[in-house]
């Protein structure tokens, strides 16, 4: 398609976006895999694509492309972009700053006049988050064959309602889901942009920064069995209250992070519950809750997971309930390319200098694929760390710098003498 000169500001780009989601009840934004809102944020991108000239599709993994490929433009594509989707009562930049910066350094490179030796392709990877299915990175991992498909199909959301029917209503056949070689084996490399998660970069004072590494992690959901009885009439001594044994859990998450934290930098997290039958005046007969663990290395979130079930376990046993558990993701620790890292901090150079290099907590798509083709990524500085809130920002100043240095690692990176 013929490219056009349409300037894209990202910051006025975020503002566009801002309405869509917007979480009256948590605060927030709230924009999950096919819901009304991810509907209305991919109708933005294919407008944002078109407006660009660029041809824009839908994989059969729900992930939306969208591709410059002036003439001269040949190979496998140097990929970048993020995810539109968030947690639940979400912040306004993980995952759209990403894509939308993407945008906004391909108009520029129109503007500008570069001719790109390869294609650029921006993504829009599908539950990113996995607010809706419980999965982390959906799209990518489907894309990746990470996941097999037919659990992907057989998940089902809060409601009730399988992740095959909200394809199938997406306009996305549920039986053509899964790992896409050809889309592989066409990226030369993915370079995403991410708020940073965290606050390393403010205290060096840089506005961006080149990540290392990822820790590994995963996601366990615990169900808590006891006996549902009143809350009134029933003796504290005769109680069997899976509550009881939530709670311990929630507590040995914590204590068990803090004292594995010195060598491994271990996290252990429990944000979501799910409590049944959920009365006030009722004794639970089962409560779900989600460990979410972090470590340095594999084995240390493991160790840590299995620490905390045992913790579980002797609560249930002193409460008279029992305990299952069930892995729902697990990703290993990532090491992004250092050939790729070193390209793109030699493109930042002239307008960054030395760009600090820093690992984070945090998965990302990119850390999806950095199993199956060269990978980086940039972080735009987070003044106050903090990330999966409405209260998650970046400076309109280091936003636009965050454009200014995937522009420059774009065109180094498509440049002629870069193939």
């Amino acid at each position: 398609m013929t490219a056009t000169t349409t300037a894209i500001d990202a910051v006025a780009a975020l503002a566009e976006l801002a309405p869509i989601g917007a979480d009256g009840t948590r605060g927030g934004w709230s924009r999950h895999l096919l819901d009304e809102a991810d509907r209305d944020m991919r109708a933005w991108f294919e407008r944002t694509a078109s407006s660009l000239g660029l041809a824009v599709e839908t994989d059969a993994n729900a992930n939306q492309w969208a591709t410059w490929a002036p003439d001269g433009a040949t190979g496998p594509a140097v990929a970048t972009g993020s995810h539109l989707d968030s947690v639940p009562g979400g912040g306004p930049l993980d995952g759209p700053l990403g894509v939308v910066s993407a945008f906004a350094a391909v108009a520029r490179l129109q503007a500008d006049g570069h001719a790109p030796a390869r294609p650029i392709r921006v993504a829009n990877f599908a539950e990113e988050e996995g607010a809706r299915f419980g999965v982390p990175c959906l799209g990518s991992q489907l894309l990746a064959g990470e996941l097999g498909s037919d659990r992907v199909r057989a998940l089902t959301d809060a409601t009730g309602v399988t992740c095959a029917a909200v394809l199938e209503a997406g306009g996305i056949d549920p039986a053509g889901i899964g790992r896409d070689a050809a889309r592989l084996a066409d990226m030369a490399l993915y370079l995403e942009l991410h708020v940073e998660q965290g606050r390393q970069l403010a205290p060096l004072d840089a506005p961006v920064g080149i990540a290392t590494s990822i820790l590994a992690h995963g996601r366990w959901r615990v169900t808590v069995t006891g006996r549902g009885d009143h809350a009134g009439a029933t003796e504290l001594a005769s109680r069997h209250d899976p509550m009881m044994v939530a709670a311990a859990t929630v507590r040995a998450a914590r204590g068990r992070a803090l004292a594995a934290a010195p060598p491994t930098r271990s996290r252990a997290t429990v944000g979501k519950l799910q409590v049944i039958p959920g009365g006030s005046n009722a004794i639970a007969s089962e409560v779900r809750l989600w460990i979410d663990a972090r470590a340095e290395h594999d084995a240390d979130v493991r160790d840590l997971v299995a620490r905390i079930v045992a913790d579980a376990e002797a609560a249930a046993r002193a409460e008279g309930c029992s305990v299952t558990v069930a892995e729902e993701s697990f990703s290993a620790r990532v090491e992004f390319d250092p050939a790729l890292a070193d390209r793109v901090g030699d493109a930042l150079a002239p307008g960054f200098g030395a760009v600090p290099r820093i690992p984070t907590g945090a998965g990302h798509d990119a850390g999806v694929l950095a199993a199956h083709l060269p990978t980086a990524m940039l972080f735009v500085r987070n003044p106050d760390g903090v990330s999966h809130s409405p209260h998650e920002g970046a400076s309109e100043a280091d936003i636009r710098a965050g454009v200014d240095a995937l522009t420059a690692a774009l065109r180094a990176l498509t440049s002629g003498d870069a193939r």
